[in-house]
């Protein structure tokens, strides 16, 4: 196995144990970086404690919260093997999926491939219809834009070649490297896939951190970052 796993955490101290469990039942990664996002409660002390017990387990703290962006940056610039995907510590995406799209990445020439919430028949619990149309109009949007099909631009669940990452320079520090990542990926490499998975969508109730102020963002990024 030669593959990265980020995990980019800020205050998820009822999710972030069963997560990495979760990821480590499924006994495919090589490497699992854990990136602190300036949590204040209680997520670096079970980070702490997971890192401590598994050597496969790399932990990041940042002790400022500067986003999601910002955290995966850490990851990415720490990632050793082949591969690497990315993980939410949320419980809203499944690690068996992301095994799946290690597993199509190693097994094609594909560069990137990511999870879709809107292809296939896989089980999904979208909570709110506005976030569900929003995405479907922000997916649209950016593959006019960037002329290559998207279904899904804001999916969390995506794996890509790190020598991609050697020659792109992400900037974004919010929810916008979704993306930012992908603009840019997309500008190197046009072998991508899209493949189904599995989605259990969290309240706000819950620690859903999203707001909608990132849907204008998503949308000067997608503007942004349109290949030249």
């Amino acid at each position: 196995m030669s593959y990265s796993v980020i995990m980019p955490f800020f205050n998820e101290e009822k999710t972030l144990e069963t997560a990495v469990q979760n990821l480590l039942n499924e006994d495919f990664a090589s490497e699992i970086i854990l990136v602190n996002d300036g949590s204040y409660d209680k997520s670096f002390a079970i980070a702490k404690e997971l890192s401590d017990n598994y050597s496969s387990i790399k932990l990041i703290n940042s002790k400022i919260n500067k986003g999601k962006g910002h955290a995966l940056n850490l990851g990415i610039n720490e990632a050793s093997k082949k591969y690497i995907g990315v993980l939410d510590a949320d419980l809203e995406y499944s690690p068996k999926d992301l095994k799946r799209l290690f597993f199509e990445i190693n097994s094609t020439e594909n560069d990137i491939v990511c999870g879709s919430r809107f292809i296939g028949d896989f089980k999904r619990n979208n909570i709110y219809l506005r976030t569900y149309f929003a995405n479907r109009f922000l997916s649209k949007f950016f593959s006019i834009t960037h002329r290559k099909k998207v279904t899904d631009i804001a999916t969390c669940l995506k794996v890509f070649r790190k020598d991609i990452f050697e020659s792109i320079q992400l900037n974004e520090n919010g929810f916008a490297i979704e993306v930012e990542l992908l603009a840019k990926t997309l500008s190197k490499s046009q072998k991508y896939k899209e493949i189904p998975i599995s989605y259990t969508g969290r309240s706000y109730d819950e620690g859903k951190k999203i707001k909608f102020i990132d849907g204008f963002r998503y949308i000067t990024s997608t503007i942004k970052y349109i290949s030249k």
